[in-house]
């Protein structure tokens, strides 16, 4: 029995003719007569048989193949992302290759000059948090490889974009929790270098100005994972004049928050609201249950492989599109009612 995917070698040696009469007949060559074309095919779909589409494009310096390189595929966010791209590209009879960079700029030169050698058609990036070069994504575009950015969006390089409503999402929620109440809202972000992070504080500080609450530069910390909310909560919760809420950059942040008020005795929502953002499967395991910003991931996948394909079915089209998708406040149990306030 043999072991791996079938080959046109394989169907070639099992029905006794060459390799090469095999893939004319798969392609409907007329050359071939009938009967050959029939049983080479009907061979090839009892069989199962699908075409290598990346040894097709090594012979025809073309393919129909998309790389894709986000932070980490672990993410709900990036995996829904990824869901709604393939989504895309499989009705329109496209192949996705996945790289991810696990947030190392290093690493991500490396995904991006993989998808180089492999002749990729296009490239879908949501770039890596330390990487503050762009050289590698400028090798792309010298290449006539289309580049769209998503989420993570790189503004050093001119190209179309999908973005979250990072702004907007991020007041919505600050200002929910001040219409419930609250008065010292902290704000734990990303590395202040990523657009994201630029956007997200700009809408938690109009926040703070459209309700004459003053901004504290001390409740504004970079903290973007579960151990490091865990870290600064506990620090800011055991100081004197104690904030009252937390607006996180993402589930797993405030999933750490929720962990040092627990460990100090803090009831949630009753003394500490706790907002996260991206509505991820954490938000639900944890107890309470996380208020979240829904980032709409399905659909910025799909609305990022969408602007791909129009890149490289029109490649004379040089306009540039940015594509905003809106986000959705989820009240769960970390935030108090507005009608408690």
């Amino acid at each position: 029995m043999k072991k791996g995917p079938l080959t046109i070698k394989d169907i070639a040696k099992d029905l006794n003719i060459s390799p090469s009469t095999v893939s004319r007949a798969l392609k409907d060559n007329p050359d071939i007569s009938p009967e050959t074309r029939k049983l080479v095919q009907d061979y090839a779909k009892e069989h199962k048989y699908k075409p290598n589409a990346l040894a097709l494009s090594l012979r025809t310096q073309h393919n129909n193949i998309i790389g894709v390189i986000v932070p980490e595929l672990a993410n709900h966010f990036f995996s829904g992302v990824l869901s709604g791209m393939e989504t895309v590209a499989e009705e329109k009879d496209y192949h996705v290759i996945v790289c991810q960079s696990l947030e190392d700029y290093k690493k991500e030169v490396r995904n991006v000059q993989t998808l180089i050698k492999a002749r990729v058609c296009g490239v879908l990036i949501s770039q890596s948090k330390t990487t503050t070069q762009y050289e590698h994504f400028q090798e792309l575009i010298d290449n006539d490889i289309p580049v769209i950015f998503f989420d993570r969006i790189c503004t050093g390089i001119d190209s179309d974009k999908v973005v979250v409503d990072d702004y907007s999402g991020t007041l919505t929620a600050v200002e929910y929790m001040i219409k419930t109440g609250c008065k010292r809202i902290a704000f734990f972000s990303a590395p202040a270098h990523l657009e994201i992070s630029k956007n997200r504080k700009n809408g938690y500080l109009d926040a703070l100005r459209k309700y004459q609450l003053p901004v504290e530069e001390l409740l504004i910390r970079t903290a973007d994972t579960k151990q490091l909310g865990y870290e600064r909560a506990m620090e800011i919760l055991q100081e004197d004049d104690r904030p009252d809420a937390f607006m996180a950059m993402n589930d797993y942040t405030a999933s750490g928050i929720l962990v040092a008020c627990k460990k100090l005795g803090l009831k949630v929502p009753g003394d500490i609201s706790i907002c996260g953002f991206s509505n991820s499967n954490i938000s639900q395991d944890t107890d309470p249950m996380l208020t979240t910003m829904d980032q709409h991931p399905i659909e910025v996948g799909m609305e990022a492989m969408k602007l791909i394909l129009e890149k490289i079915e029109n490649p004379e089209n040089t306009s540039r599109k940015n594509k905003i998708i809106k986000t959705s406040l989820i009240v769960r149990q970390t935030t108090r009612n507005i009608s408690d306030a």
